[in-house]
């Protein structure tokens, strides 16, 4: 019975792997030429934040709740416990939304930049996973986002997974203003009209 509980702590496993992984990595980037204020970025930190402390911080024992035994405060109310099969998927969709975010990440190299600015030799980067999505990276992390929510079962998982989606389509609209301009509209409109922004096969900009 004890391994039927596990994927409530394993959930949380990606997420370690991811956070311990990207602050090291964030050392591998090339110098900024130019980016945008702080007073811009806030609203969409502020949410991206929010998002992933509904997240990760408010949770209620699965033995708990097949007891009836209700949550001690409401944001941790739980609707719904996954049996342990699909919890462990849901485990593996996670690890695969970073996976993807990782993808992305050595793909766009020394271009990286956890806040929205240009690198030397910036440029549009239109193939490996930026062939699928404008912003593979935002994709990934809102994947692990929803595969943790699904699990966790809670109101307030899934409303921290649709801040991450709203967050993340803040920062990808801000993001892709500075970089047309920084880029050339010409560029980035074509790339734009090619690809959709988050979602595979979701629309593309006209």
């Amino acid at each position: 019975m004890i391994l039927g509980y596990w994927p409530e702590a394993a959930i949380y496993w990606p997420w370690d792997v991811w956070i311990v992984t990207w602050l090291v990595a964030a050392l591998w980037t090339n110098r900024t030429v130019k980016r945008i204020s702080i007073g811009q970025e806030w609203p969409y930190r502020l949410v991206t934040l929010m998002g992933f402390i509904c997240i990760l911080y408010f949770s209620q024992n699965s033995g708990d709740f097949a007891k009836g035994i209700p949550a001690r405060n409401i944001v941790a109310q739980r609707f719904w416990a996954l049996p342990p099969v699909a919890g462990w998927a849901m485990v593996a969709l996670a690890f695969l939304g970073f996976l993807f975010a990782w993808w992305a990440r050595v793909h766009l190299g020394r271009m990286w930049s956890g806040t929205i600015t240009r690198k030397t030799d910036h440029r549009v980067v239109d193939s490996g996973p930026y062939a699928l999505v404008r912003h593979p990276i935002y994709t990934g992390i809102i994947l692990a986002g929803f595969a943790t929510a699904a699990e966790k079962g809670t109101t307030i998982a899934v409303l921290g997974a649709l801040l991450l989606v709203i967050g993340y389509w803040m920062k990808a609209k801000l993001e892709e203003r500075f970089l047309r301009e920084e880029l050339g509209a010409e560029a980035y409109d074509s790339y734009r009209r090619r690809v959709p922004m988050l979602f595979p096969f979701g629309p593309k900009a006209t």
